[in-house]
């Protein structure tokens, strides 16, 4: 077994908070100290890109609130990407901070929501991969973008081997954490005005090469699970049904 925690960047100068979990964390034997700067979704949390680029600048000023102390305690730090950062601002945030207690918990789904390709995250962020969210996922058209799910390892559309190799690769101490979240799909509205007020760099290519993806994916999948009409109970099982799914998938597709 191994432990990661989970903690909040410190939001004010008052970082005891932040530094008491780090020094819990560390004599729990944790490898690290999981945070994401937002909590939300990027197009769901921001209607003007002036709100968005506030939110940017607390983030950096939480993360060098933050970073002095995992460093003194020799515990780094992993961010999320959380819906928020795109591949390209990461990577940019991560180079300005330059340091080897700072990196990422990769989630190898989240960043199709903001129309990055998924492999291109895996492989621009591998390299700062403190730890991981090992996730497939599933797409679907619908009228005002796409729709996400994750699903259960091997019934969507990412390449889980190379994405496994691709981070063993890179970083090979890293743990796969499996997340599995059984719920409804996601809407991805990224056909509307509002979607795109926070992403003054994106462009027409992203947007086409996501929706090829998505056209490409759900010829070949099985609609989206919906858990609309479960019981509490229902729902629980279909998750543990599903993680069990995971758990085999890993070990006897991926050898982990």
């Amino acid at each position: 077994m191994y432990l990661e925690v989970m903690a909040e960047l410190p939001k004010t100068d008052d970082t005891s908070g932040f530094e008491g979990s780090v020094v819990a964390a560390k004599l729990a034997g944790a490898l690290c100290i999981r945070v994401a700067c937002l909590n939300g979704r990027r197009y769901e949390t921001f209607s003007r890109l002036a709100d968005w680029q506030a939110f940017a600048a607390e983030s950096r000023a939480a993360i060098e609130r933050a970073l002095p102390i995992a460093e003194k305690h020799r515990l780094p730090i992993a961010i999320e990407n959380h819906k928020d950062w795109t591949l390209d601002e990461m990577v940019a945030l991560l180079k300005e901070k330059s340091s080897e207690f700072l990196g990422v918990c990769l989630d190898t789904g989240n960043n199709i929501a903001l129309l990055d390709d998924p492999m291109a995250v895996v492989e621009g962020l591998a390299p700062y991969a403190i730890s991981t969210h090992f996730k497939d996922i599933a797409v679907e058209p619908y009228a005002d973008g796409f729709l996400l799910s994750e699903v259960p390892l091997g019934e969507g559309m990412l390449d889980l081997q190379r994405i496994a190799a691709t981070l063993a690769k890179a970083r090979p101490a890293t743990r796969l954490s499996i997340e599995m979240i059984t719920r409804n799909p996601l809407k991805i509205p990224c056909l509307t005005d509002a979607y795109w007020a926070t992403f003054p760099d994106r462009n027409g290519q992203y947007l086409a090469r996501t929706l090829a993806l998505v056209r490409k994916t759900a010829e070949r999948l099985e609609p989206l699970p919906r858990v609309d009409g479960l019981s509490l109970g229902a729902r629980y099982r279909l998750e543990d049904d599903n993680i069990k799914q995971c758990l085999y998938y890993a070990r006897e597709k991926l050898n982990l």
